[in-house]
């Protein structure tokens, strides 16, 4: 028998997040992590600074060549990231 207050630990903790306003927190540093998993060492290397500011993906590449080409695949990206995270959490990708 389930007792009135009783729910799963995924969901506690998803109360939890949601309270203390930390799904933002979250997500910035899943990106930081799947930016290194979904793009290799290569691209890793050459990405100096990596910041997400309102739903806004940030990156700095050092590399003249890969900014141009990574350029051209700015909604590729946005997507993978999305679709890893869960939801549509960036809107956007910067590449300076």
């Amino acid at each position: 028998m389930k007792k009135k207050n009783e729910s799963t630990l995924a969901e506690a903790m998803q109360d939890m997040i949601r309270e203390f306003r930390l799904g933002s927190q979250l997500n910035e540093r899943r990106v930081h992590t799947l930016w290194h998993e979904l793009m290799g060492k290569t691209i890793s290397t050459y990405t100096t600074n990596l910041t997400v500011r309102k739903n806004v993906l940030y990156l700095t590449i050092v590399s003249a060549p890969l900014k141009h080409e990574l350029s051209y695949a700015k909604e590729k990206i946005k997507e993978m990231l999305n679709k890893e995270l869960g939801e549509e959490y960036i809107q956007e990708v910067v590449i300076r």
